[in-house]
C-alpha cells in the first residue's frame, strides 16, 4: 500500500466501513500484526505512524488547531522482522476534539481501536499526570462497549461476572504509552527512575475509601487491569516551537538527536514485541479476517448493539471456513488437471495424484480453518473431493474403454476383410482364424496404456467374437467331431480365464480404491489431531497469559499494603485457574469429538465415492441387459448366418459374427437403453445419469 487509506469513516457522528479498504484488506493473506495510536487531538499521533511505516510522509500531520484525521485510517505495509506478516498501522481521529462535541463517539474509536489491535499505543503530551490518566477516561467504560460472550450463551453473563477484568486480559493488546515533549527529569523522590517505573508510579492507586480516592483510582484500576503488559516511552520536543508547524517537511537530520533516538527505540520494541494479532481461541488473524472484524464490529456499533468478541470469531469462523473449503476444493482440483490430460491412465497412476492431491488440499483447509469444532466443513471437502475424484474416475474408465474399443475395431479389420473373402471358409481354415485371432489379441495385449478397462473391454470383444470363432470351426471340414468337440472346449477355457483376467482387473481397482480410502484417512487423522492440539495451545496460553498478568498484579498491590484488593483479586485468579483446570479436562472431551470427526469424514469420503459405485453397478446392469437381448436375438433367429467360401458355396456362421463394439456396450444389440441410477449428485459429469 502505498499511503494510507480511510478504513471507517466517522461522518456527522456515524461509523461507516470503507469498501475500498475492506476490500483491499480482503486480498491479504498474510497474518498481520496491528498497531493502533489513540490520544488527543494535535497531540502528533500521526507522525509516530509515519515514523513505524518508515516514511516522512503519509498520515497527514497537520500545522493548525484543527484535528487532521477523521474516523480511522489504515497504512499496510512489509512487516520489517516478521518474515511473510503486514503490520497494519490504524491512525485513528484525536479524542476531545471540540469541533465534534461528542464523547459517544470518541468511545467507539477508542473500543474499536482495542478490538482491532495486537498493540495499542496512548498519545498524550508533556507529563502523566492526573489529568492525563483522566483522560482516558474511556478505559473505564470498556466493559460497556465490548461483550467477551455471547449473551444468546446460557453461561455468558455469569462467566462475564465471575471472570471480571481477567475476561478482558485474555483479548486486550498490549499497552505503550508515548509521552510527547517531555521535559522533566525522571527522578522519583531523588531517584532516577526509568520509563516504565514511571508509568507504574503514575498508576499507583490510592489507600482509603471515599469517592475522591475511588474516583481517583477507577481509570488506574481499569488500565492495570485490562492491560497486562505495559510499556512507556518519553519523547523530548523535536524541535523549535518556530518549527513545529512543518515537521512533516523536515529532515530527520535536523530534529533533535535525543528525539530521534527515542523515535528510533519506540521503532524497534513495536517491530520486536508486537505480537501477530489474535482472536478469542488465539487464533491467528489474516489481513481477509481482519477485514471480517472491521466489518462486523462496525455494523453492530451502527445498529446501537455492543460488539461481542465471541460473535464476531464465529461469524469470522464461518466465513472464513466456507473459503477454506473452497480454496481446498481449488487446489485439488487444479492438483488432479495433469493426471486428467493424461486419461486413459492406470489406477496406480490416477491414484497417486489423487493421494497428493487430496493431502494438498486438506493441508491447505487445515491452514485456513478455524473453529471447526464438529468438523462439518472438513466433512464437506471430504465429500467434495470424493466427488470430483468419482467423477474423475468415471472419465477415465469411459476414456479407457473408448481407447479399447477402437483398437479392437482397427485390429480387427484384416480379419473381417478375410471373412468376407472367404479365406477361413476352406479346409484348415479355422486352424488360420485361430492364429490371426492370437497374433490380433497379442497385438492387443502390447498397446501400451489402454487404461483401467483393458481386460474387461477384451472379455467382451472375445466373447462376441466366440460365436462367429465357432462357426468357422463348425465349418472346417478338415476337423473331426471330436477334434470341434476339443477346440470347443478350448474355447471355454480361454473365454473362462479372460473373465478371471477380467474380474482380477476390477478387484486390483477395488482394492487400490480401499487402500486410497485408508491412507486419505490415516493423513487427514493425522493434520487433523496436529490442527486440535495447535488450538488447545492456543487457547492454554491466552489463559496463562492472562493468569500470569494477574499474578503479577497481585504481588505489586501486596508489596504497597493494598489489602483490601486482595479478596477481589483472589477470586479473579481462582476463575481463571478454574478455566485452566477446564481447559485440561476438556481433552478427554476433545478425543472423543476427534473420534467422531474422524468418523464422519471417512463416512462422507463413502458417500462421495458412491456416485462411482453408482455408475460401476449401472455399467454391470447394462452388460446384463444387452448380453440378454443378445441371447435372446441369437435364439430366434437360428444363430447362423452365411460366409462366403473361395468358390462361392456359403458356410452357415452366427449373424453377429462381426460385431461392431459399441461404447460402453456389449455386441451390436440396438436396444442399449438403461434405467437411471440415482448417483446422488445433480451435475452433468459422466456417469451422472447411466
Amino acid at each position: 500500500m502505498d499511503s494510507p487509506m480511510c478504513l471507517v469513516e466517522n461522518a456527522d457522528g456515524e461509523l461507516h466501513v470503507v469498501p475500498g479498504a475492506i476490500k483491499y484488506l480482503m486480498g491479504l493473506n498474510q497474518q498481520v500484526v496491528v498497531v493502533a495510536v489513540v490520544g488527543l487531538y494535535r497531540t502528533g499521533k500521526s507522525y509516530l505512524m509515519n515514523k513505524l511505516a518508515g516514511k516522512r510522509q503519509g498520515f497527514a500531520l497537520g500545522a493548525t488547531i484543527q484535528s487532521k484525521t477523521k474516523g480511522i485510517w489504515m497504512w499496510c505495509v512489509p512487516h520489517p522482522e516478521k518474515r511473510d506478516h503486514t503490520l497494519v498501522l490504524l491512525d485513528t481521529e484525536g479524542l476531545g476534539d471540540v469541533e465534534k462535541g461528542d464523547s459517544k463517539n470518541d468511545a467507539w474509536i477508542f473500543s474499536l481501536a482495542i478490538l482491532l489491535s495486537s498493540t495499542l499505543v496512548y498519545n498524550s503530551r508533556g507529563t502523566i499526570d492526573n489529568q492525563a490518566v483522566e483522560n482516558l477516561q474511556y478505559v473505564s467504560e470498556l466493559t460497556e462497549r465490548i461483550k467477551v460472550n455471547s449473551s444468546s450463551a446460557a453461561s455468558s453473563s455469569h462467566d462475564d461476572e465471575e471472570g471480571g477484568d481477567a475476561q478482558f486480559v485474555q483479548f486486550f493488546p498490549n499497552f505503550v504509552w508515548t509521552i510527547r515533549d517531555f521535559t522533566l527529569l525522571l527522578e522519583i523522590d531523588g531517584r532516577n527512575v526509568t520509563e516504565d517505573e514511571y508509568l507504574e508510579h503514575s498508576l499507583e492507586l490510592r489507600k482509603g475509601g471515599g469517592k475522591k480516592n475511588l474516583m481517583y483510582n477507577l481509570p488506574r484500576e481499569c488500565i492495570r487491569n485490562y492491560f497486562p503488559s505495559r510499556k512507556c516511552f518519553v519523547f523530548p520536543t523535536p524541535t523549535t516551537p518556530a518549527n513545529m508547524p512543518h515537521l512533516d517537511s523536515m529532515d530527520e537530520a535536523d530534529l533533535c538527536g535525543s528525539f530521534r533516538k527515542v523515535a528510533d527505540t519506540f521503532c524497534c520494541f513495536i517491530f520486536q514485541e508486537s505480537r501477530t494479532k489474535t482472536v478469542k481461541g488465539g487464533h491467528k488473524v489474516t489481513g481477509r479476517m481482519l477485514g471480517h472484524l472491521v466489518k462486523t464490529y462496525v455494523e453492530t456499533i451502527a445498529k446501537g448493539s455492543v460488539p461481542c468478541l465471541e460473535n464476531a470469531v464465529l461469524a469470522m469462523a464461518q466465513i472464513e471456513n466456507q473459503a477454506a473449503v473452497d480454496e481446498g476444493q481449488a487446489v485439488y482440483q487444479r492438483g488432479m488437471e495433469e493426471v486428467k490430460a493424461l486419461f486413459p491412465v492406470a489406477m496406480g497412476q490416477i491414484s497417486a495424484h489423487h493421494l497428493r492431491s487430496d493431502h494438498q488440499a486438506t493441508q491447505a483447509f487445515m491452514k485456513r480453518s478455524f473453529k471447526d469444532e464438529n468438523g462439518d466443513f472438513l466433512k464437506a471437502l471430504a465429500v467434495a473431493i470424493a466427488k470430483h475424484y468419482a467423477d474423475l474416475l468415471i472419465q477415465n474408465e469411459d476414456a479407457s474403454e473408448k481407447k479399447c474399443v477402437a483398437l479392437l475395431e482397427k485390429l480387427s479389420v484384416p480379419m473381417a476383410q478375410k471373412i468376407k473373402e472367404g479365406i477361413y471358409a476352406t479346409p484348415g481354415g479355422y486352424e488360420l482364424y485361430c492364429s490371426h485371432h492370437d497374433n490380433m489379441v497379442a497385438q492387443y495385449r502390447a498397446e501400451p496404456d489402454k487404461g483401467v478397462r483393458a481386460e474387461e473391454i477384451l472379455e467382451q470383444f472375445l466373447r462376441d467374437k466366440s460365436l462367429e470363432k465357432n462357426s468357422i470351426l463348425q465349418a472346417d471340414k478338415k476337423l473331426t467331431e471330436n477334434e470341434k468337440k476339443i477346440h470347443e472346449e478350448q474355447e471355454k477355457r480361454a473365454l473362462a480365464e479372460q473373465a478371471v483376467k477380467m474380474e482380477a482387473e476390477k478387484q486390483h481397482q477395488l482394492e487400490k480404491l480401499i487402500q486410497e480410502k485408508e491412507r486419505s484417512h490415516q493423513e487427514g487423522i493425522c493434520q487433523l489431531e496436529t490442527k486440535m492440539v495447535q488450538e488447545a495451545k492456543e487457547k492454554q496460553h491466552e489463559l496463562e497469559r492472562a493468569l500470569d498478568s494477574k499474578l503479577r498484579e497481585q504481588e505489586k498491590l501486596m508489596a504497597k499494603g493494598f489489602t483490601e484488593k486482595e479478596a477481589a483479586m483472589k477470586e479473579e485468579i481462582q476463575s481463571l485457574r478454574e478455566k485452566e483446570e477446564a481447559k485440561r479436562e476438556e481433552k478427554e472431551e476433545q478425543s472423543r469429538n476427534f473420534r467422531a470427526i474422524a468418523q464422519g469424514v471417512m463416512e462422507s469420503v463413502s458417500n462421495g465415492l458412491g456416485h462411482y459405485f453408482n455408475y460401476k453397478k449401472a455399467r454391470e446392469q447394462r452388460k446384463a441387459l444387452v448380453f440378454k437381448e443378445q441371447v435372446r436375438f441369437n435364439l430366434k433367429s437360428g444363430a447362423v448366418g452365411n460366409i462366403p467360401d473361395k468358390e462361392g458355396m456359403t458356410l452357415k456362421q452366427d449373424k453377429t459374427a462381426t460385431p461392431k463394439l459399441e461404447t460402453g456396450a456389449v455386441g451390436n444389440s440396438k436396444d442399449t437403453t438403461l434405467p437411471k441410477v440415482n448417483t446422488g449428485t445433480t451435475d452433468k459429469s459422466p456417469g451422472s445419469e447411466v
